[in-house]
This record gives structure tokens, C-alpha cells and sequence, in this order.
């Protein structure tokens, strides 16, 4: 049976700002032309600033249909909660509207996890056996350890051969937590432990302080499943109904 390689979708840096600046115009305190102005600045050709443009499309103005809900969440988050962790909330809807950029997170979170970097070789390696060795996959993995430095989850040195893990965001705001959550449910589009939910590596960048198994169990979004003693799994409650 032939499997094509996954598609990559995240293919441009995406700036903060820019990242930052449509996440307002979803939640509706800012212009479009605010963004454009952004895109403007940064002095980008034509081809760049479509293929960017369609990124920040798919994250925050034009999401999935499975992903509209989620989006609008996010932002009303931001929305409300004017000390929340911005780079969180872009973090968590490119989790679960990109695997190629969710799988990048992955590892970084794996491979960092005991001495707080490693190597970008590894890295690239680790995605051409899910990607494929080609160029395109060593280019846009690239791109996303770059926007995820940008974003401020790790410092990349040594000329780019290395990717340190910079200190966790904490995070206290019940809704982005599990917000949080939900998106490592989506990008692992399976079941999760509720044992497990502090330390996915696909959200290495924050610190999740507040009690998961609570939130988890009184959320509109996540259910709680049990399978056999002491085994209590969390999946999107939309996959009951």
C-alpha cells in the first residue's frame, strides 16, 4: 500500500507580530488593514507574502471548519484576559491546524526534555522518516523551529546546529489550560492520560500549574474516559456525542 508523505502546510516564518496582529482581527479589536500594514513593513515579495498570508489564514482569519470553534475560543481568551500569554494561543491553534509544525514541537519537547537542547541534525532527521527526505521537509523545518524561536520556546545557536529550550511560560488561566490541552488532543488525534497532560512534549513551552484532572473533568470541551483501574483517558468531547 503506497502512504503519501503528510502535507507540511506551515511553509513561511511567521512572525510574532504578524501572528499576533490577525489573532485581533479574529477577536475583533483590530483591522485587517493593521496586518497588511505589518506585512507591508516587513518588505516582503509578492509569492512570500501570499504564501504568508495563507498561514495566517489557516491559523486565526480562515480556519478549518473543524477548527472555527476553537479559533473563536482562542481569541475570545485573548480577549478577555489582557495578561494571557499571546504566544501561547498561537502555539496551541498552530498545534492543532499543522501536525508538521505540532510534530516539530514534538520533538524538540522529546529530544530537550533531560538537558534542555539538542541537536537541529536530530531534528531534521527525526521529520524525514514521517516527511520524507527531501528539501522541501529540511527548508519548512526550518521555518517552524524559526517561528517557534520567535516566538519565544527556544534560542537557536551554534550558528542554528543547536535549539536550546528557553524557561517555560507558566500558564494559570483555567481556559487557556485547557484550551491548551485540547489542542495536544487534536494534534495527537487520539486519547490522552490525564497522567500524561503535564509533561506532552508537544507543549513543552508552558507550564501548565493548575490542577488538569479538575479542569479536564469540568470542561464543555474535554471528556473524561476510564479504561480498566487507575487508567482515566481525556478526549475531545465532541468524539462522544
Amino acid at each position: 500500500m503506497n502512504v503519501s508523505a503528510p502535507r507540511i502546510g506551515f511553509d513561511r516564518f511567521i512572525h510574532l507580530d504578524w501572528a499576533t496582529a490577525a489573532l485581533k482581527v479574529r477577536a475583533g479589536v483590530a483591522p485587517r488593514e493593521d496586518l497588511e500594514a505589518l506585512l507591508d513593513a516587513a518588505g516582503l515579495g509578492a509569492a512570500a507574502r501570499t504564501k504568508t498570508r495563507t498561514v495566517l489564514n489557516r491559523l486565526w482569519l480562515e480556519p478549518r471548519a473543524e477548527l472555527v470553534d476553537f479559533a473563536d475560543r482562542g481569541a475570545a481568551i485573548f480577549k478577555v484576559q489582557a495578561d494571557v500569554p499571546v504566544a501561547a494561543l498561537h502555539w496551541g491553534v498552530a498545534v492543532a491546524t499543522y501536525p508538521f509544525f505540532g510534530k516539530v514541537a514534538e520533538l524538540i519537547g522529546r529530544l530537550s526534555a533531560l538537558q534542555g537542547d539538542c541537536t537541529s541534525a536530530e531534528i531534521h532527521r527525526r521529520m524525514s522518516e514521517t516527511y520524507g527526505e527531501r528539501e522541501g521537509t529540511y527548508r519548512m523545518t526550518n521555518m517552524v523551529i524559526q517561528s517557534q524561536a520567535g516566538w519565544g520556546a527556544v534560542e537557536r545557536v551554534e550558528k542554528g546546529k543547536r535549539v536550546i529550550r528557553l524557561a517555560s511560560t507558566i500558564v494559570e488561566n483555567d481556559e487557556l489550560t485547557t484550551w491548551l490541552i485540547e489542542a495536544a488532543l487534536r494534534y495527537a488525534n487520539k486519547p490522552l492520560a490525564i497522567t500524561s497532560l503535564q509533561s506532552q512534549p508537544v507543549l513543552f513551552p508552558f507550564n501548565l500549574t493548575q490542577p488538569l484532572a479538575y479542569l479536564v473533568s469540568n470542561s464543555e470541551h474535554l471528556a473524561v474516559r476510564s479504561e480498566g483501574p487507575g487508567n482515566r483517558l481525556v478526549v475531545l468531547r465532541e468524539a462522544v456525542r
